[in-house]
């Protein structure tokens, strides 16, 4: 979704994104759009190739503004790190005897327990094309890896920021099934307005001569019955039922809605009107 929502608060902790040495500026602004997206603000640029400030790494960035706004320009990877106390470096290549390696899980567990300690801390990435030389990964305290198809390992710039980044938000969540959001509560229908819908389209059907064998109808009633109390409707999908069942007894595929009235507009429920919304009146 693009855009982000003005009502809720947005987040902007955690660790330093280090990109050393990134070649194209929409690259950057995908970099900073995945980082927004899970409430990462500090972007750290290692002499980006085609320099900074970038056009094209702020349209790419789909109103990450405040991630490209902020980002800070080293000259070199050492500098980036200075001021950091633990530091990340990620790689999908094998570094036999170099550091621990972790996974994107527990790196992102012992990011927040430092983030939570007070700790400065970061996580660079390398160039697009050929990652982190070994030079640049002794810089890091220790690695992190993605777990990926070893036949096809390759992640581009902003896919390995989009999973650290949403590893870091999931450490912050209290349980791991969390969402941002939830469907709003609906009231369950009352019994009346359940009993009034199966009336309604016992009395559709019965009009259409449906249960056409008068032995077989108790059956053909008791099933259609159990069909609609199965998903335990709420009050409004029983209006919205309702407004469909009207629609369809009011009108014919010769005569439609907006067609004209109707020859014989009265088949609706005789004890209460229902309008073609689905809305009792």
């Amino acid at each position: 979704m693009a855009g982000t929502n003005s009502e809720r608060v947005l987040l902007t902790e955690g660790p330093a994104i280090i990109l050393a040495y990134p070649q194209l500026g929409e690259n950057i602004g995908m970099v900073a759009r995945a980082m927004a997206n899970f409430g990462l603000s500090e972007l750290r640029l290692v002499n980006p190739r085609d320099g900074w400030p970038n056009e094209k790494a702020q349209s790419a960035a789909s109103r990450a503004d405040h991630v490209i706004e902020g980002a800070k320009l080293y000259d070199t990877l050492e500098e980036a790190i200075a001021d950091l106390n633990f530091v990340y470096a990620t790689t999908a290549r094998d570094r036999y005897g170099y550091k621990p390696v972790r996974s994107p899980i527990v790196a992102a567990r012992t990011l927040r327990q430092r983030f939570v300690a007070g700790e400065a801390t970061g996580i660079i990435f390398g160039r697009e094309r050929t990652g982190l030389t070994n030079e640049e990964v002794a810089l890091a305290d220790e690695i992190v890896t993605f777990p990926v198809n070893p036949a096809f390992a390759s992640l581009n710039l902003a896919q390995a920021v989009l999973l650290m980044s949403y590893e870091w938000l999931k450490t912050g969540m209290e349980s791991e099934d969390q969402t941002s959001f939830q469907a709003l509560e609906q009231r369950p229908a009352k019994k009346d307005d359940l009993q009034g819908l199966f009336d309604h389209l016992e009395d559709a059907l019965e009009a259409r001569n449906y249960f056409r064998s008068a032995d077989k109808k108790p059956k053909l009633v008791e099933n259609l019955r159990t069909v609609l109390t199965r998903p335990s409707f709420t009050e409004t999908e029983i209006r919205v039922l309702r407004g469909v069942i009207s629609s369809l007894d009011r009108f014919s595929r010769e005569h439609p809605r907006g067609s004209g009235a109707p020859a014989d507009s009265s088949r609706a429920e005789p004890n209460k009107k229902v309008s073609d919304s689905g809305d009792s009146e």
